[in-house]
C-alpha cells in the first residue's frame, strides 16, 4: 500500500460544466486500480480557465449589471467547490459501478503565502480564456491588465503567483487519509491568504504543482504524480529533434531548466515541483499522462525523476 498525490492539470478538466463531468468520469477510471490495491489516494487539481472564467464573469456582471465584485480568493474558493464536486460524484459513480464503497471528501482549502512575494509586482500564473495576440492587445488597453503569450496556445490574462509557504488544512487532509478516505485537495493551488494574518486573501493563484508538491512532502507520500497531457516531458519540445525524458535524476532536469527547455507557463512548474518533492522525500516523481497513469506507475513511457 503506498500514499500518492496526483495532481490534475485544469486544461483537461474541459471549458464548461457539461464537459467537464464527462471529461472527469473518463477520468476517474484510471484512479479505480490505485484505490482497489489499497492505496491512499490524495487528488489535487489546476483551475487556470476555470478560475479565470469565474473571474470574468463577475467582472462582466458588477460592469454592466451592478452585482458585486468577486476577488480571484473567492473564485479560487467557487472553483475548488464544484471541480471537487464532480471529481467526487465521477469517481463515487465509477466506484459504485466497480462495486466498491470508499468515502471521498473535498477540502476547501487555503495557502499561506508572503504579502512580499515578488510575484506580486511581476503576475506570471496565465489564467482564464485563450485570446489571439489581437484581442488581447484590446483587452489590455481596455483593462490595464498584463496579457502573455502562453506555451504557443494564444494570449492569457496573468495574475500573482506566490510561493505556497503552508497548507492551513494539512492536518484534516491527515485525519482523513487516515480514516480511510479519499481526499480531493489543494485545488487550483488552494485560496491563497497572507501569512501576515490579514482577514482577506491575496488577489492571486498559487501554482497547483507547487501546492501539490508541499502537500505531498507533508503527507509523508510516497509518490508525486504530476499529470498533463503527454506521456513524457521532452528536451526540444516541439521541433524535429525533440526527444522524450525517461528516467532522470535531479541534477539532469535541474540542466535541462537551466538550459530553458521548460515553458514557464507549461512544463517548467511541474518540473519544479517533481524535483522539490524528490529532493526533500527522497521517493520517486512522475510526470506523465492520465491515459498513461498505469504504464507510468510500472515504470513505463513517463518522466520519471529519482535523486
Amino acid at each position: 500500500m503506498s500514499r500518492i498525490v496526483i495532481a490534475f492539470g485544469g486544461n483537461a478538466l474541459g471549458n464548461d460544466p457539461k464537459e467537464q463531468q464527462s471529461l472527469i468520469k473518463k477520468a476517474v477510471k484510471n484512479i479505480v486500480p490505485l484505490i482497489k490495491n489499497g492505496d491512499e489516494v490524495v487528488l489535487s487539481h489546476g483551475n487556470g480557465p476555470q478560475v479565470g472564467i469565474i473571474n470574468l464573469a463577475f467582472e462582466d456582471s458588477y460592469e454592466n449589471e451592478n452585482i458585486p465584485y468577486m476577488p480571484f480568493p473567492e473564485c479560487t474558493a467557487m472553483s475548488q467547490g464544484y471541480i471537487g464536486y464532480h471529481l467526487q460524484k465521477g469517481l463515487r459513480d465509477v466506484l459504485e459501478d466497480e462495486g466498491i464503497e470508499k468515502k471521498i471528501v473535498t477540502i476547501v482549502t487555503q495557502v499561506v503565502v508572503d504579502k512580499q512575494d515578488p510575484s506580486f509586482k511581476n503576475p506570471s500564473k496565465p489564467v482564464g480564456p485563450f485570446y489571439t495576440k489581437k484581442e488581447a492587445e484590446m483587452l489590455m488597453k481596455q483593462t490595464g491588465e498584463t496579457y502573455i503569450e502562453d506555451a504557443g496556445r494564444g494570449y492569457r490574462k496573468v495574475v500573482a503567483s506566490p510561493k505556497p509557504l503552508e497548507i492551513v488544512e494539512i492536518e484534516t487532509i491527515k485525519d482523513l487519509l487516515n480514516t480511510g478516505h479519499v481526499v480531493i485537495a489543494g485545488g487550483g493551488g488552494g485560496v491563497p491568504i497572507y501569512k501576515q494574518n490579514e482577514a482577506k486573501g491575496a488577489n492571486a493563484v498559487i501554482d497547483k504543482d507547487l501546492v501539490s508538491s508541499l502537500m505531498a512532502v507533508n503527507l509523508n507520500a510516497d509518490m508525486l504524480v504530476i499529470l498533463t497531457n503527454i506521456d513524457q516531458a521532452e528536451i526540444n519540445y516541439n521541433t524535429e529533434n525533440a526527444k522524450k525524458i525517461g528516467e532522470a535524476s535531479i541534477l539532469e532536469m535541474r540542466g535541462y531548466i537551466e538550459n530553458g527547455e521548460f515553458a514557464k507557463g507549461s512544463m517548467l512548474p511541474k518540473v519544479e515541483a517533481a524535483i522539490n518533492f524528490t529532493e526533500k522525500t527522497g521517493n520517486k516523481s512522475i510526470i506523465t499522462s492520465l491515459n498513461n497513469l498505469s504504464n507510468a506507475l510500472e515504470g513505463k513511457r513517463a518522466t520519471i525523476i529519482h535523486k
